[in-house]
């Protein structure tokens, strides 16, 4: 099995991604206070790309933290199609620890509420056994847009991703570096890498209401070109910052 590896000097969209990293990094002071940052890795283009990114900044302009991987197995986790030795091996590469638990979802009980619970327990729980209180997503600027329009139309609420999110009930802060990244970006840093690759095989997870929302966002952008990088631009101004000065 080949193992990809993506590590600096980056050419076109590597140096892109990680110049919007470092900037979010530094605009929402995502490591003050952290004594190592704990990467969810479900193994697809976003969570190893976040690790490749991370692996070249930590120490050049910011802390040098150390790094750990967290990967939740089961038959129905996001990643489910990922082979455990392919993220041992480009995790042995970067020389980053990894971790994996166990998700328990079985099919006639399951939702992408329980099953997102579970998982975020798990990687929270994990996390705090070896020490390490800040855990990095790989949530992107997409992510926060889908959640804008689901938090609209379920709600009524203008709020989409933060950025920095503290979890008082398990001591731990989440942080979403890729905030400021769009996943067109991704996916080609992705393609170049040799990384990019189809990991959600669950059955619920392929007609989610993200995916309406997905499907939604790609529509408006047929009748208004700009509608993906105006509703980033406000959900970022009013559904993230203005929520984190509260």
């Amino acid at each position: 099995m080949e193992i990809p590896i993506a590590r600096p000097p980056w050419t076109g969209k590597g140096k892109k991604i990680e110049s919007m990293c470092r900037k979010a990094l530094f605009d929402f002071s995502l490591l003050d206070n952290a004594n190592g940052i704990a990467v969810a890795l479900s193994g697809g283009k976003d969570s190893l790309s976040l690790l490749f990114m991370l692996k070249a900044i930590l120490g050049k302009g910011f802390p040098d933290l150390p790094l750990l991987a967290i990967h939740v197995q089961g038959e129905f986790s996001c990643g489910a199609s990922v082979h455990a030795n392919f993220l041992r091996g480009i995790c042995k590469k970067l020389e980053v620890p990894l971790l994996f638990r166990e998700s328990t979802q079985k099919r006639e009980t399951l939702s992408c509420y329980r099953c997102s619970r579970e998982r975020r327990k798990l990687i929270f729980e994990a996390a705090k056994e070896e020490g390490f209180s800040t855990i990095a997503f790989g949530h992107h600027q997409d992510d926060s847009t889908q959640t804008l329009l689901l938090n609209l139309l379920h709600k009524g609420e203008f709020a989409a991703n933060l950025p920095k999110v503290p979890m008082h009930d398990y001591g731990v802060t989440i942080i979403r570096p890729f905030i400021y990244v769009p996943e067109k970006e991704i996916v080609h840093f992705a393609i170049k890498h040799g990384f990019a690759r189809i990991t959600c095989q669950c059955p619920v997870g392929q007609n989610s209401k993200r995916g309406v929302a997905k499907r939604l966002l790609e529509q408006l952008e047929e009748e208004f070109p700009n509608a993906r990088v105006n509703l980033a631009q406000a959900a970022l101004e009013y559904g993230s910052k203005k929520a984190m000065t509260k």
